[in-house]
């Protein structure tokens, strides 16, 4: 029976090792933490069976989400299976400092002219008509290009400049260039236009697809409804799981991985090696004589890292706010929420922490650079306690800007994300995220490099999920899996979905992967087309 062993027992990991179990291969499971799930895992902050759960950051699954979907259905829990603890939310609330709050609203479109009116943010009505048609435009350039020309000239292009951000209104620049760092912790001067405007429209299409849910959530704590369930089934396929054991080295024969040191000292042999471990841990352990052999394992070195880290407020209230995620728009540390409580329908918050507890508000901190209001400093610069006080100010001046929602008296407790660690110059992150800057892609290795005996199975591999997420991590894993089977006659293979876009679209991007390989430009003809079309939604 062919030996794996997986290095790293995250999302991409257990993915790995479920796929090949389910086949038959016989695998084990090391990973650096106590728990197992990566950052989805959720954070015991004592060893109380009742003690309140932290969580690097509420999970959230959109409506591409198609993997990771896939593989929970694929794994039981009780009478069902994990899909069964998701919930589907309503709404997103956008909140303002200095305006009225908006809600997100969905419909269905039928028609290209449906698609364009669709395309307009919620918020289009506070923002100059000829900002909203030059974003049309933007998007529709995006939609229309073929991959070849979004790999290989839009991945070159910052977001910013791709949107025209310093010609355009502020209100453009603060509700649009900026609002993709509250999803994912990318400045938009440097994240690739490729990969922030497709997410964009997958968001967007998401909510307009009446056949799948725009986005859900988890009914309980991540490890309790998702990866503690899902460990109990792998540990009844024949999975080994170990703890607490972190990878110290690769050793290496110039062909392939010969063994694997823990940091006890141990050595781990197998034929085949899964390196399912965070960007920043990969880069120490990839040799130069393996980037020698494989010079995509070289390139990881060269991909970048943000902060996006989570923090929960328990409360004396459940103070709802809308059944969905809240997005603050004025907020200098681009933070979301979600108002947990509400959906956690079987979860008994009352034997968890202090009896006074009935609310749970998730908040996520997505740029640490950008000072605050209330202590003046970016996050990196504050301590813990003053990056809670300063995170709960933001959601006061956001929340609290019509009416009192959020109170000081009802604040039980926090727990802050414990990958910020505080130092004597603030907080160091020991646990960053991967960031689709401007050119990355082209560093951004396959899961299958050049090396015998090893495969990649972590969110900085290739996919078409592309953002680092659970869903590209979920892909990777697969991808890896494959390439295993693949090497030793094993069937089935796992499916591997690309992201669908909408089918209006096609007859352009044909058009335009015909022009792309003649080395002709984008068609103008389309863009002059689009800007008429544009210009009839004007005043």
């Amino acid at each position: 029976m062919t030996d794996v062993a997986v290095l790293g027992g995250g999302i991409g990991g257990l993915t790995t090792a479920h796929e090949l179990a389910e086949r038959g291969l016989d695998v084990t499971v090391y990973e650096a933490n106590d728990r197992f799930g990566g950052k989805a895992r959720s954070i015991s902050i004592s060893d109380e069976p009742t003690a309140l759960h932290g969580e690097h950051g509420f999970r959230f699954f959109p409506a591409f989400y198609r993997h990771v979907i896939d593989t929970m259905a694929r794994t039981p829990d009780g009478s069902g299976t994990v899909e069964d603890n998701l919930v589907e939310t309503d709404a997103t609330l956008i909140a303002n400092i200095d305006g009225p709050d908006q809600i997100a609203e969905t419909r269905t479109p039928n028609s290209l002219r449906g698609w364009l009116e669709a395309l307009r943010p919620a918020f289009a009505e506070n923002l100059p008509q000829e900002d909203v048609r030059f974003l049309l435009e933007r998007l529709l350039y995006v939609l229309t290009a073929c991959e070849e020309r979004r790999e290989n000239e839009l991945d070159d292009v910052s977001w910013w400049d791709f949107i025209d951000a310093d010609n355009r209104s502020q209100a453009f620049r603060d509700r649009l260039a900026f609002a993709t760092q509250s999803l994912v912790a990318l400045r938009p001067q440097v994240g690739s236009a490729r990969t922030i405007g497709t997410i964009y429209l997958q968001l967007l299409f998401g909510q307009l697809d009446p056949t799948r849910p725009t986005e859900r959530v988890l009914n309980g704590p991540t490890s309790e409804v998702w990866i503690d369930p899902w460990i109990s089934y792998l540990e009844d396929l024949g999975v080994a799981f170990r703890p607490n054991a972190p990878i110290t080295e690769l050793a290496f024969d110039s062909r392939r991985i010969t063994g694997v040191e823990l940091a006890g000292g141990e050595t781990v042999t197998a034929d085949e090696y899964v390196l399912a471990v965070p960007v920043e841990v990969a880069t120490d352990l990839i040799t130069r004589p393996m980037g020698r052999v494989a010079p995509e394992l070289e390139r990881i070195g060269r991909l970048e890292t943000a902060w996006m880290n989570g923090i929960q407020f328990y409360l004396t209230e459940d103070v709802e706010l809308t059944r969905g995620h809240q997005v603050y728009a004025d907020a200098p540390w681009a933070l979301t929420s979600i108002s947990q409580r509400q959906f956690w329908t079987g979860y008994d918050l009352e034997t968890h922490g202090p009896d006074e507890v009935e609310g749970v508000l998730s908040v996520i901190a997505s740029d640490f650079e950008t000072p605050g209001i209330r202590h003046k400093k970016p996050a990196k610069a504050c301590t813990r306690e003053e990056i809670a006080e300063e995170i709960w100010a933001q959601l006061n001046a956001h929340l609290n800007a019509t009416d009192t929602v959020l109170d000081d008296d009802m604040l039980v407790d926090w727990v802050l994300d414990p990958a910020l660690v505080e130092t004597d110059a603030g907080v160091e992150n020991r646990s960053p995220l991967l960031i689709n800057t401007v050119g990355s892609l082209r560093n951004r290795p396959p899961a299958d490099p050049a090396i015998d005996n090893l495969t990649l199975a972590s969110d900085y591999v290739r996919t078409n999920s592309d953002l680092a997420s659970m869903e590209s991590a979920n892909e990777a894993g697969r991808r890896a899996a494959n390439a295993i089977l693949e090497r030793h006659g094993r069937a089935p293979t796992v499916e591997v979905w690309d992201l669908e876009e909408p089918a209006v679209f096609e007859p352009f991007k044909r058009q335009d992967r015909v022009r792309y390989r003649l080395g002709m430009p984008h068609p103008g003809a389309v863009t002059q087309s689009v800007r008429g079309l544009t210009r009839r939604f004007g005043p």
